[in-house]
């Protein structure tokens, strides 16, 4: 029953992935399009940055009260309505910059609880020995879905209507998601610890991944590499002023590589020693990216953030795994909300950071030199956290199995 839960919710799942990159590229390129700026394109970031970080952390700790089953179907839905507002702006052709800004707040906000609850779903319907093979499953169709959409909302955009008709295919494709969302088993709480909820109970969840150098390392290197070296908001000015094209497959570039990676990640799996994997892997995403923005050649960036990308299809599962295997079930709630904090509202920080400094730096700061600190930072910090740096995943796991829970 467990299993083909998961089956059902991984199909689903590339399937709204495609949707959800299709809206990924539309929303900058009509905030860019109106606008003619890359800082309010930067603004969609921070946009959805607060939401994130609020509704990420509590909906972690509603999700350790309740059936994480409903509460994931609950905030797929109010995704999926944002997702049909989106459609209706572009229909009426409202051209409102702040009106879209708004609907990226509530859809970030929904985002934040759904991920948080179904990081937390999937360690209770697959078997433990299988939880970092379900997580590079779950990543590789993630990223079939970030090759397919940006290269499929390149071909819609060129469309008369071309925004309304990206809003209009996510909203379809996201269907699929509720369904699968419908025919999860009950995911209850296991024990009474869990029922103690409000603010003292996201508070916990923070102490307990500071009290653990393991977990907050693994987090602070994703928060770097996020912010300091996370392009994808200067794209339209790129493809627009230096490629003179091309956005869809500069999208695209970095979740081509992730695919390709995912395709030939047998190893991952049986490598022990994550913490220098991590780091490992996270480095080379900076490294990669900060020389993709070198180049002028379109060919040549993408294949660069092809390698960035398949970086970071590694660091991925071995940040995923590290917090599902390292944390007891009764906490998993409000550190996947603490992960979905970190790992998307990393991005939309580093949106802003890469908006602004284009705007007042230029494109090859933003781009380039901050990923190269980045590279700095990474290598000069993962060895100093020693703890994380020795942790053998062979040695240290909290995580329960989900024998009996659905």
């Amino acid at each position: 029953m467990t299993i083909a839960a998961f089956r059902r919710l991984l199909l689903a799942q590339a399937a709204a992935y495609v949707g959800t990159m299709v809206t990924g590229v539309t929303v900058p390129v009509q905030v860019y399009a109106l606008s003619h700026s890359s800082w309010y394109v930067g603004l969609t970031g921070l946009a959805a940055l607060l939401p994130i970080m609020v509704f990420g952390l509590y909906g972690g700790a509603v999700a350790d009260r309740v059936d994480r089953r409903l509460l994931y179907l609950s905030a797929s839905a109010a995704t999926w309505l944002i997702t049909l507002a989106l459609l209706a702006q572009a229909l009426a052709d409202l051209r409102s910059v702040p009106f879209i800004l708004v609907l990226v707040s509530g859809q970030a906000a929904a985002f934040a609880v759904s991920s948080a609850s179904r990081g937390a779903i999937i360690p209770r319907i697959v078997p433990s020995g299988m939880i970092p093979a379900a997580n590079t499953l779950y990543f590789t169709v993630g990223n079939v879905g970030q090759v397919v959409g940006p290269l499929f909302a390149g071909i819609l955009l060129a469309l008369p209507g071309g925004f309304a008709w990206a809003y209009g295919v996510d909203a379809v494709l996201f269907t699929l998601l509720l369904y699968s969302a419908y025919r999860l088993p009950a995911v209850p709480p296991l024990d009474t610890l869990s029922a103690r909820g409000g603010l003292r109970s996201v508070w916990d969840g923070l102490r307990f991944i500071g009290a653990n150098p393991v977990l907050w390392m693994s987090f602070a290197l994703d928060v770097a590499a996020m912010v300091l070296a996370m392009p994808t908001a200067v794209f339209p000015q790129a493809a627009n002023s230096r490629f003179h094209g091309g956005v869809g497959l500069l999208y695209a570039s970095i979740a081509i590589g992730s695919l390709a990676a995912g395709l030939f990640s047998g190893w991952i799996a049986k490598v022990r020693r994550q913490g220098i994997a991590l780091a490992a892997a996270v480095a080379g995403w900076a490294a990669a990216v900060g020389l993709a923005g070198t180049t002028y050649s379109l060919w040549g960036a993408a294949t660069l953030l092809a390698c960035a990308g398949a970086a970071d299809l590694v660091s991925a599962v071995y940040r995923e795994t590290i917090l599902q295997t390292y944390a007891p079930d009764s906490m998993r709630g409000r550190l996947q909300g603490v992960f979905t904090v970190v790992v998307a509202g990393g991005p939309r920080l580093g949106d802003l950071r890469a908006g602004a400094m284009a705007a007042t730096m230029g494109l090859g700061m933003a781009w380039s030199g901050s990923a190269f600190l980045c590279l700095v930072l990474v290598l000069a910090t993962a060895v100093l956290v020693r703890p994380f740096w020795r942790y053998d995943a062979g040695s240290k796991r909290h995580g329960s199995s989900p024998t009996g829970n659905s």
